[in-house]
């Protein structure tokens, strides 16, 4: 089965987090400190893999969680970094944030990856917290979480050439005449229901081509088969519009030619400028001198479009339509060749080393003053708080950053009530 969209949670790994540890040693306070890091969590890494060509995997598993790395232990030593998680996905496959709609990533090249939630930094062990006055710290740094999101994969198809055209027309015949694919054809409409692709020779030149499946009025706003299909022309870089000349299903040639046009130009009026050949298809049906056939031809003409006149399940008139597709698209420059999809994503996962990561943000709410922060919220999970000197050290950074001038700018007096996190202490104004 093709599928060409999933939705999925994506989460890395945490970071482990610091060890307390004392050496067993005499003459030495507790021993000394000797706790080591905590290793860090693995990143969630997305990669086309040229291989694959549906996201049907996604349909199963919907989570995926990235190793955490291991806490630090004692003897200085590191704990194990988690390992990254890699996804692999088709080539083409647009990775989307959820919540923001904004594309992450195009990964448009075999092999092309990125990271999509990078793991968590590991904590520092009590090591690294001894000083000249604080030479046994009873505590540790927690390990920064992972990072959590919901992510959409769209599958755009990357072919050179797409096949396009109203149901029953013989994309499909067309397809399989050309290259080694094999698709279900037969006389119903929307016999194909998944794109097809194929690989064209033509000479020692070869280029991939796709049948999308047939469009209808009204498929630009989701009729029939709709947006699940238009979307692969995309990134298509040149179309063959097939036409049924003998008008096999009752319905007139040029009103079906005006008709697919005026879809595709409703959908994303990029796609009509687009090079595009006119596939004449059935033509063994009439003469090629037919009255109605030669209005068609001269009505395409006059667009500016050139016309072949083929019938593609006797193969007349193929190998001539595919050597124009080759000659079109090696005019297409080489930086046109694709759709291009903005990455316009910018992952908000503030690094440690940055101011913001640091900040202190201090407000009311109700009768509590509250403080939050990121590298707050890690020194707050780090707190032992059964130890004066790991309780002084959440202190101390408070103070240093700011946040007891915030509490006294928004009015706090002796004896009101702090919340930091799910921790409340009174407030004692040391100054009365």
């Amino acid at each position: 089965m093709f599928v060409d969209s999933a939705k999925i949670k994506i989460i890395s790994g945490k970071g482990g987090n610091g060890a307390v540890s004392f050496r067993r040693e005499p003459f030495v306070p507790n021993g000394g400190p000797d706790g080591g890091n905590g290793g860090r969590g693995g990143d969630i890494i997305f990669q086309a893999d040229g291989g694959l060509r549906t996201l049907m995997d996604f349909r199963y598993q919907k989570k995926y969680v990235a190793e955490s790395g291991s806490n630090g232990m004692k003897k200085k030593k590191y704990g194990k970094d988690g390992e990254d998680l890699i996804i692999k996905v088709p080539v083409g496959t647009l990775v989307i944030d959820q919540e923001t709609g904004k594309v992450m990533k195009d990964l448009t090249e075999d092999g092309e990856s990125f990271v999509a939630a990078k793991g968590g930094k590991g904590g520092k062990g009590n090591f690294c917290f001894r000083n000249s006055i604080r030479q046994a710290p009873n505590f540790a740094e927690a390990g920064d979480p992972g990072v959590e999101r919901m992510v959409r994969l769209e599958l755009k198809l990357i072919a050179d050439v797409g096949l396009v055209g109203f149901p029953n027309v013989g994309k499909s015949s067309l397809l399989s005449v050309s290259t080694s694919a094999r698709p279900k054809i037969d006389n119903y409409h929307f016999t194909t229901i998944e794109p097809n692709l194929g690989v064209v020779e033509v000479g020692d030149s070869t280029f991939v081509m796709a049948d999308i499946a047939g469009i209808i009025e009204g498929a630009h706003e989701g009729a029939g088969l709709g947006f699940n299909f238009l979307k692969h022309i995309e990134r298509t870089k040149v179309l063959i519009h097939v036409v049924d000349v003998a008008g096999s299903e009752g319905r007139d040639p040029k009103e079906d030619f005006d008709k697919i046009m005026d879809e595709l130009g409703k959908y994303d009026q990029k796609i009509l400028k687009k090079p595009m050949l006119v596939a004449a298809n059935k033509i063994d049906l009439i003469d090629e001198d037919d009255e109605g056939y030669m209005e068609f031809r001269k009505y395409v003409e006059d667009k500016g479009y050139r016309v072949f006149p083929i019938s593609a399940p006797i193969n007349v008139g193929v190998k001539e339509l595919m050597k124009a597709a080759l000659e079109e698209l090696s005019k297409v420059p080489e930086d046109e060749q694709a759709s291009d999809f903005e990455e316009e994503f910018e992952f908000d996962d503030i690094p440690a080393d940055s101011p913001d990561y640091r900040e202190i943000y201090a407000s009311k709410e109700g009768d509590k003053y509250v403080l939050t922060g990121k590298q707050l919220r890690k020194i707050f999970d780090s707190t032992n708080f059964t130890d004066d000197g790991s309780l002084r050290y959440l202190y101390k950074y408070i103070e240093k950053r700011g946040g007891i001038d915030m509490l006294k700018d928004l009015g706090i007096e002796d004896g009101d009530t702090v919340k930091v996190f799910d921790y409340e202490f009174e407030y004692i104004d040391e100054d009365m």
